[in-house]
């Protein structure tokens, strides 16, 4: 296929799809750094216009890493629904866009189209979108995940309760719990990202929530953000593990470097499922990505060496996640670094790029808005990032003390910037959880909160026993 289009007088030729989407891609630090970005906007102009006459058929036809080489490739063609894809397969990555903004893109066409679609599609016609085009179509689609709470309803806005601490203290984890549960958060997870990945701190740290949750009967879920692996041999110890998470990318070779593969995805979930802890449902996987991690562990090259961009390799990554039915998925879209997104506005952008290509892709889709200290973005970027993706209908997001991850040491969203946009844009938590904070139990946490006690001992198991000192 002639990849080329004239421009003013000038022909700019493209030798391959990869090639296509990478200059078709609104600017970024990550594609500049693997030598991929468009040159000059006239570049990047011409890569939309021959992007925007592509048949979605040729995204079929054309693998940017062979089936024979990526796992994740195998994936999307194995599991690809020609039936879903049949009422959209005349029509062109452009025509395609028109038709996602027209009134025809009801949700239920939407949601039937989804398994059609293949990660490149949503990536492509994601390249020829407007902000503004990047939050209409995701607010009109609704992704539905069930454990012991519905997160992703309409009207609904839901945190993750994100309780990190430098040394795993308990009275320091404790206390951000209490801080957040008091002020709405924690409905999505109640999730801690540990600093020892060892079985014993995860099966401690299990416990403690579930000491808490089952204490005042708090309608949520689990998780602490170890390796797949570590969090598998935690449930070998009877752990009461609720989510299991995992960091995923969009190639098999960077997945590799985070120590995992299908195989062991598909061993977790069955893992986690095993347990049979949901009430409301089954969905029990929690994974998060990010734009960049595939070129940050040099694994987004095809076996030829051509490079594939940054935002094309985070939607296939989508693809690893759809197949093991999620809970949660968010991109942590600024943690990486600005060598991948160096500002506040490379980091919008791609916040609702991914935004709109997982929900488009079926997933029930958050997103940490966050940025390092070292990228040129404020708090000022992550308030109008928030605002943007609350109109876009996002599922979750962060809920960190002060906003400020102190294990982490990166910027993200507070509990309070949850209140903000639940207020300014009518949104509540998910029905479970604001039914409790309406009841008897939220009542006495409250009561047993204004004691001046330690935080350890008010979440602490009231059964256990006390032992003798030595």
């Amino acid at each position: 296929m002639d990849y080329g289009h004239t421009l003013g007088g000038i022909r700019h030729t493209f030798h391959n799809l990869a090639e296509v989407m990478a200059k078709a891609t609104p600017h970024r630090s990550g594609d500049a750094l693997a030598g991929i970005a468009a040159t000059s906007a006239e570049e990047r102009v011409a890569a939309q216009y021959v992007l925007a006459d592509l048949p979605l058929q040729h995204f079929l036809d054309v693998q940017l890493l062979p089936y024979e080489f990526d796992e994740v490739t195998r994936l999307i063609v194995d599991t690809h629904d020609a039936a879903a894809f049949a009422p959209i397969a005349s029509l062109t990555i452009g025509e395609f866009r028109d038709w996602l903004l027209s009134e025809h893109a009801t949700p239920s066409r939407l949601a039937a189209i989804s398994p059609g679609l293949t990660p490149e599609m949503a990536a492509a016609v994601s390249k020829l979108m407007r902000i503004q085009d990047l939050i209409l179509v995701p607010a009109r689609i609704r992704n539905i995940s069930r454990f012991r709470t519905t997160v992703g309803l309409p009207g609904r806005l839901s945190t993750r309760l994100q309780p990190n601490h430098p040394t795993d203290d308990d009275a320091g984890i404790a206390a951000s719990i209490l801080d957040g549960l008091l002020l709405g958060s924690g409905d999505a997870v109640i999730g801690i990202n540990p600093v020892s990945d060892n079985p014993s701190t995860v099966t401690r740290l299990l416990r403690m929530i579930d000491t808490i949750r089952e204490r005042f009967a708090i309608p949520t879920q689990n998780c602490v953000l170890a390796h797949i692996t570590t969090q598998i041999a935690a449930i070998e110890q009877d752990a009461p593990l609720d989510l299991l998470f995992q960091s995923i990318a969009g190639t098999e070779a960077a997945n590799a470097s985070f120590g995992i593969n299908l195989a062991l995805l598909k061993e977790g979930h069955e893992a986690a499922q095993s347990l049979n802890r949901g009430t409301l449902g089954r969905n029990v996987m929690y994974f998060e990505t990010g734009q960049g991690s595939a070129l940050s562990a040099n694994a987004h090259r095809a076996p030829n060496g051509i490079a594939i961009d940054q935002q094309t390799l985070e939607a296939r990554a989508y693809a690893v996640a759809q197949h093991f039915s999620p809970m949660l998925v968010n991109t942590v879209v600024g943690f990486i670094g600005p060598e991948y997104l160096y500002d506040g506005k490379q980091i919008i952008r791609a916040a609702l790029e991914d935004h709109f290509c997982g929900k488009l892709l079926g997933l029930p889709m958050g997103c940490d808005i966050c940025y390092t200290n070292h990228a040129e973005a404020d708090q000022d970027d992550m308030d109008s990032l928030l605002t943007l993706l609350g109109a876009a209908g996002v599922n979750y997001i962060m809920g960190v003390p002060g906003a400020d991850d102190i294990m982490l040491n990166y910027q993200s969203t507070s509990f309070h910037d949850a209140l903000y946009l639940r207020r300014a844009l009518n949104l509540r938590p998910a029905p479970e959880f604001e039914a409790w904070h309406q009841g008897d139990h939220f009542h006495r946490l409250s009561l047993e909160a204004s004691n001046p006690i330690p935080a350890s001992t008010l979440f602490s198991d009231p059964h256990a026993q006390t032992q003798p000192a030595d």
